[in-house]
């Protein structure tokens, strides 16, 4: 791209929100990998396990853009902080609770997804102004922040593995949440998170999801979420299959590692036509590698494998914030980026909560088949959408289309960044 990734983490505050937010948002990426792991220790079952991970990921997905309308009412320090101790203190209770009685787990679970704070989308809202409200390095910075989620969820369950040998899957939870507070502190604190303000919007009880080509790219992303979660508990199969828990960290970083250097290449040029056909052909490519999983063979053929259904990940997801931007009526920056991250985590609990039982039923293989089922899915959403998500603005279910304005640019409009 024009800017390059070195260049946009040299202006000022860039490095500070991009590394603050990603620490942040340590606990919700790992918290499938750690509830599954602490249920399974605790003597759970897959379907409990997958079940619990399911109410976090259902939990997170209501509180998401119910805490990004309220950030851009409110502005990001009155709200993100203090749902991150809200949300650390869940897991504290769910550590004490253990997973009997379930119902205990359970409400910690979901206290924990609730309040977990929207720092990816308020990441979001802030590149306007933190790059000066320049297309071309906003559009960067989306690809940017993709490749650093890629780097987060690589390095993730090495740790959620680190903090278990260390400690124990409490203590892993317990310090992920703790870690996580501080990475939402020191965003808030930052200059452009506590001047920042979202543009005018018209009031409508549907928000964000006034634009038609807004809620056609959600479902297409609903069943990516689906497939990433059934890999979360099949992986956990795949690896007591082998004797080893230490495999599921390498396959969950593998497939990490896949999407960080897909993401990286993707990055790497400036990309011409729409990014709604672009996005298709991301997804189909991204579904496709799903397929050979579904061949469960050795260790390392295995981790090849993950490595390769991650390479269109990072790229799609990138694109995809592009296609939020043109879609998005005005002043309604960080609730439609909530919302992607919302229909993205219900998928992801769904994949999990299907994959527990099509394990028990039919191997692990099965449980790897959801993913592939979930990737032809979002393709054929996009597709069968392909008309609606056509022109930037997406058409409005109610109001002007004139309401309908890029997120870099309302965004730029509402931040008064420092320096």
């Amino acid at each position: 791209m024009a800017a390059g990734y070195a260049q946009l983490l040299r202006t000022r505050h860039a490095a500070r929100l991009l590394v603050g937010t990603l620490i942040g948002r340590l606990p919700n990426a790992t918290a499938p990998i750690a509830i599954v792991l602490f249920a399974r220790a605790e003597g759970g079952s897959y379907s409990l396990a997958g079940a619990l991970a399911a109410a976090y990921g259902v939990a997170n997905a209501v509180g998401q853009p119910l805490l990004g309308r309220a950030v851009d009412l409110y502005g990001q320090p009155r709200v993100q902080l203090p749902a991150a101790v809200v949300s650390a203190l869940g897991m504290v209770w769910l550590t004490v609770a253990g997973t009997a009685p379930v119902a205990a787990a359970y409400a910690a679970v979901v206290v924990a997804g609730l309040f977990t704070p929207p720092l990816e989308g308020g990441l979001r809202a802030l590149w306007p102004g933190v790059l000066g409200g320049r297309q071309e390095r906003v559009h960067a910075a989306y690809a940017m922040d993709a490749v650093a989620q890629e780097v987060m969820f690589t390095v993730g369950p090495l740790l959620v593995t680190l903090f278990v040998a260390l400690w124990s899957p409490a203590g892993a939870l317990l310090a992920l949440n703790a870690i996580g507070v501080l990475g939402a502190l020191s965003v808030v604190v930052s200059g452009p998170s506590r001047s920042w303000r979202s543009a005018p919007r018209e009031a409508h009880w549907l928000g964000a999801l006034r634009s038609r080509g807004l809620v056609a790219l959600l479902g297409g992303f609903f069943f990516v979420g689906t497939a990433l979660g059934s890999i979360t508990v099949a992986g956990v199969a795949y690896a007591d299959d082998h004797g080893n828990p230490s495999v599921y960290g390498w396959l969950m970083a593998a497939l990490g590692l896949g999407a960080l250097i897909g993401g990286v290449s993707y990055g790497a040029r400036e990309w011409a036509g729409a990014p709604e056909r672009r996005l298709r052909v991301l997804v189909a490519l991204l579904a496709v590698c799903y397929v050979p999983l579904m061949l469960v063979p050795g260790p390392v053929a295995m981790t090849v494998l993950a490595a390769l259904a991650g390479v269109f990940l990072a790229p799609a997801l990138a694109c995809a914030f592009i296609v939020v931007d043109r879609h998005a009526p005005a002043g309604t920056v960080t609730e439609a980026f909530s919302w992607l991250v919302t229909f993205f985590g219900v998928g992801a609990a769904i994949g999990t909560a299907a994959a527990g039982p099509a394990v028990e039923l039919g191997g692990t293989a099965a449980g790897f088949g959801v993913a592939g089922v979930a990737g032809g899915a979002a393709l054929l959403v996009l597709m069968v959408t392909q008309r609606v998500m056509a022109t930037g603005g997406g058409g409005l279910v109610a109001g002007p289309a004139e309401g309908s304005s890029g997120e870099g640019r309302e965004a730029a409009a509402g931040v008064r960044s420092e320096g």
